[in-house]
């Protein structure tokens, strides 16, 4: 006999019971933006909101899958279920994550109490999916306690990562540039906990008084919260509790200030304005078969029309 069709009542279920395929499941629903989708985000919904999303970037090189490989240890050390969603560069002609599950973190995979998923960027800016807030709420509603999110990198545009996470970790390394160039990529905007990974080379102590300092130099009230800057050897796992320790003070600082409420709505905005953008995209293309758009965009082109222009003629009346 053939088995029934799973139902997305049935994953769910199985999901919040702890199930890792019926987590794997739900999170490929997410990532091929399934017909079950907004069913299966319906469901989920009332069984979210309890995790906490901490949020890992930094320039390439500083170590942030080990970084995250030695947190995911340490939490686990502390008796928490931890979900990891790795962003990567997406294939330019599948659309995939380039970069597969990170090697680096295998030991895990055998833990039921960790559940570890690369998704693509898909050529986003921020370097996070639009659908990665949706990943997050499947992992969140199957009772994750801490769900970290490993960004490709950090620069000028990409730091959408603070607008997603409750706390925001920035690794940096010595001889990774100086503190005026890390203000410049933003770095020092978006930080809740600033790390100084492979401590144990020259110039680690000379990075992280930099940082400080300039840290100290921003414009913050006195009651806001103050970021530290934490010297780890991730490779070793050296430091990394005391990662884990500022993390939980953030954690705890935001949910007596009201923080933790405020960027969680900050968070369903932004969900459900790239929802509306990502269908309404998908309307021009079942309606016009890119016919239009390329036309308009010829015109730009060509210097027959400006995009303001065309993109009035593209969206219609109003």
């Amino acid at each position: 006999m053939s088995r029934p069709p799973e139902t997305v009542s049935d994953l769910v279920a199985r999901a919040r019971g702890g199930e890792p395929r019926a987590v794997a499941r739900l999170v490929s629903m997410v990532e091929d933006r399934s017909p079950q989708l907004p069913e299966a985000m319906a469901a989920l919904a009332p069984h979210a909101g309890r995790a906490h999303l901490v949020g890992i970037t930094g320039p390439p090189g500083v170590g942030k899958s080990t970084t995250t490989n030695a947190l995911v240890a340490e939490l686990r050390r502390t008796g928490r279920r931890v979900g990891v969603l790795a962003v990567d560069p997406s294939s330019p002609y599948s659309g995939g994550a380039l970069l597969g599950d990170r090697v680096r973190m295998q030991e895990h995979t055998t833990d039921p109490g960790v559940y570890i998923r690369s998704v693509a960027a898909r050529g986003h800016l921020g370097g996070l999916s639009w659908t990665t807030p949706q990943a997050i709420r499947v992992l969140d509603a199957a009772g994750f306690d801490v769900i970290i999110i490993e960004t490709v990198g950090v620069g000028q545009s990409e730091v959408e990562i603070a607008s997603l996470a409750d706390t925001t970790l920035v690794l940096m390394a010595p001889g990774m540039g100086d503190g005026i160039q890390a203000a410049k990529a933003g770095i020092l905007e978006i930080g809740d906990v600033y790390v100084v990974n492979k401590a144990d080379r020259e110039g680690a102590q000379q990075a992280r008084r930099e940082l400080r300092s300039m840290i100290a130099m921003a414009e913050r009230p006195e009651d806001d919260w103050q970021p530290p800057v934490v010297l780890t050897v991730a490779s070793t796992g050296e430091g990394i509790d005391g990662v884990v320790d500022e993390i939980e003070r953030h954690r705890l600082w935001l949910e007596e200030t009201g923080g933790i409420s405020a960027s969680r709505t900050r968070r369903a905005r932004d969900e459900i304005e790239a929802i509306a953008v990502a269908e309404l995209r998908a309307r021009w293309e079942s309606m016009s078969g890119h016919t239009d758009l390329d036309a308009l965009a010829a015109a730009v082109a060509a210097g027959e029309s400006d995009p303001y222009a065309a993109a009035a003629t593209l969206l219609g009346p109003a």
